[in-house]
């Protein structure tokens, strides 16, 4: 009963993912309005007849921003998880299987970055040094990375010791071509989930930033942005700030169940 459940909600999962692709490519076509197109006459009205969501406080289209500003919202995440995925994929690989002073040297700094507050030293940098949405991106990227790095170098140390591995070497192999293309592909579901895990951690935090006012610059149909701009409208349009919350959680809770299953998989194939 569980392993079903589990199933539908990965399924359920791997559909709004899907729609939220195609909403990437074609958000901003299928918005029934301009989204940076105000109104001042029409400005904070509920749902209603052309405005499904209602109208912000500029008078614009919140269903129309929602869709737009999936492309804002998902494309920033998506470049920190797969940045992140490819660098420490590739440290992982180094320090897990090479081993000796290479696996000393990048724990040893994975051990230091990993000790950073991650959420507050994002607000310092992107806060102090400025750079806005473009640091952001760089400053998330590169806190992920060392703990991504553990995560593969753990795998790749539970994978290391296997017959295959062995089989290889003694056949003579080079370590770059067995690390590449035999180590690589056992241990590629758990990079991908943790890709997934990646990209939601990166949604979240760069929602936040928006939020406080670091990330997307004002105006823009970011869902952190719109929660934002919108939060003062709770008693006139709720929707306008409701809309955006439920969408960053459900992009989020999706990537998280995929993630998760992916894990489970990986987990049961390894034990078989």
């Amino acid at each position: 009963m569980r392993a079903r459940a589990g199933d539908l909600a990965a399924a359920a999962s791997l559909v709004t993912a899907g729609v939220f692709a195609v909403l990437i490519v074609a958000g901003g076509r299928l918005a029934p309005a301009d989204p940076q197109r105000g109104d001042l006459a029409r400005s904070a009205l509920g749902p209603g007849a052309g405005h499904p969501l209602g109208t912000d406080e500029l008078g614009r289209d919140i269903l129309s921003r929602l869709l737009a500003g999936t492309q804002d919202a998902i494309a920033g995440p998506l470049a920190v998880a797969l940045a992140t995925t490819v660098v420490a994929t590739a440290l992982g690989l180094l320090a897990g299987y090479r081993g000796g002073w290479a696996d000393a040297v990048v724990m040893r700094c994975a051990d230091f970055a990993h000790s950073l507050p991650v959420g507050l030293l994002t607000i310092v940098v992107v806060g102090v040094i400025g750079g806005g949405y473009p640091m952001a991106l760089v400053t998330l990227t590169v806190l992920a990375i060392p703990a991504d790095t553990r995560v593969v170098r753990g795998v790749v140390l539970a994978q290391r010791g296997l017959p295959y591995l062995e089989a290889a070497q003694v056949l003579g192999l080079r370590r770059t071509r067995i690390a590449i293309v035999h180590l690589l592909p056992n241990v590629a579901p758990t990079v991908v989930a943790n890709c997934l895990l990646t990209f939601v951690y990166a949604l979240v935090s760069l929602s936040a930033l928006s939020f406080l006012g670091l990330g997307s610059p004002a105006g823009s149909p970011d869902w952190g942005r719109m929660l934002f701009e919108n939060r003062t409208l709770l008693d006139l349009n709720p929707w306008a700030s409701i809309t955006p919350a439920l969408l960053i959680v459900l992009a989020a809770v999706s990537m998280t169940v995929l993630g998760d299953r992916l894990l489970d998989r990986a987990l049961d194939r390894s034990r078989t």
